[in-house]
């Protein structure tokens, strides 16, 4: 009795022992290499599989999902023969199940070591500060160089980004004087053009505010004339329509004479020969009587 509930049990384990190694469930986004007596036998995909117990064997799962390497940083000599530090990042896919498993012992060393090598040599033809800017152009050649080396395994090499590019201390300390000396240029350049350009918009200023004042000074000159000239036209209306005598003109050149030379500019004042022909014809007009009265 005994006897028989162990055999029992000892079949009842095979039996779950059996099936435990016949139904395999596959995760998403995983793959299984079987191997069938050493061999490989075939790819499980995502789901329910049933493989032979004790004679397929399931190797490690695939993930088949898009993974994210970072390697250390590693010294890399530029063309100018200066050692700078550069830090990289790969995205990559596996793709093919059998040949990440059985082209490559160890993919995931394998990109590392290439990526270093390719990256020496894309930086050994750079100088340094193309280096520092050409960093698409770098990523570029690196990821058609991996992608091209690692596809007989399997990968496809999405992307490569360069995380950082330390140059020696030395180095840096150069280029944060030299980034120094060129800001302090550019502002010393500005600051010159602003002072250019004050100076031109205030001699412009005064330009137009002297063209003004002319301006000003010649509508005035112009508007003074014009009176004058219809001042004397209507008083030489008034004249001849008044048709006055010789004598009455005398007198009047007489009264205008004081203010002729009542003039700022007027330093020295001529007497015309017109006065003294005006002064003997009023002289004439006036009474006997008035001029005895004046010889006395």
């Amino acid at each position: 009795m005994t006897a028989g509930l162990i055999v029992l049990l000892v079949v009842a384990a095979f039996v779950l022992l059996t099936l435990a190694k016949t139904v395999r469930i596959v995760p998403q986004a995983r793959a299984g290499v079987v191997e069938r007596l050493g061999r490989y036998s075939r790819t499980l995909t995502p789901g329910l599989a049933i493989v032979v117990p004790f004679v397929d064997r399931i190797r490690d799962m695939i993930d088949l999902r898009e993974q994210v390497v970072s390697f250390a940083p590693q010294p890399v000599i530029t063309e100018d023969n200066l050692v700078v530090s550069i830090d990289t990042v790969i995205y990559f896919t596996v793709t093919d199940a059998r040949a990440a498993t059985y082209e490559i012992a160890d993919y995931i060393q394998a990109i590392e070591q290439l990526t270093v090598t390719t990256l020496r040599n894309v930086i050994g033809g750079m100088a340094l500060e193309k280096t520092l800017t050409s960093r698409d152009e770098i990523n570029n050649q690196l990821r058609g160089v991996l992608d091209e080396a690692t596809g007989k395994w399997g990968i496809r090499v999405n992307r490569v980004e360069i995380k950082a590019i330390d140059p020696p201390a030395t180095i840096k300390d150069t280029m944060e004087k030299q980034m120094r000396a060129d800001r302090e240029k550019r502002a010393a350049i500005l600051t010159a053009e602003g002072v250019k350009q004050s100076q031109i918009l205030t001699a412009e200023g005064e330009k137009q505010s002297a063209i003004l004042r002319a301006e000003g000074q010649k509508q005035s000159q112009i508007l003074a004339a014009e009176g004058q000239a219809s001042a004397i036209g209507t008083v030489f209306g008034a004249i001849h329509e008044g048709d006055a005598d010789p004598k009455l003109l005398a007198y009047q050149y007489l009264q205008i004479l004081p203010q002729i030379a009542q003039g700022d500019s007027n330093k020295i004042w001529i007497i015309p020969a017109e006065f003294q022909q005006a002064l003997g014809q009023l002289v004439q007009a006036l009474p006997r009587g008035n001029a005895k009265s004046d010889e006395t």
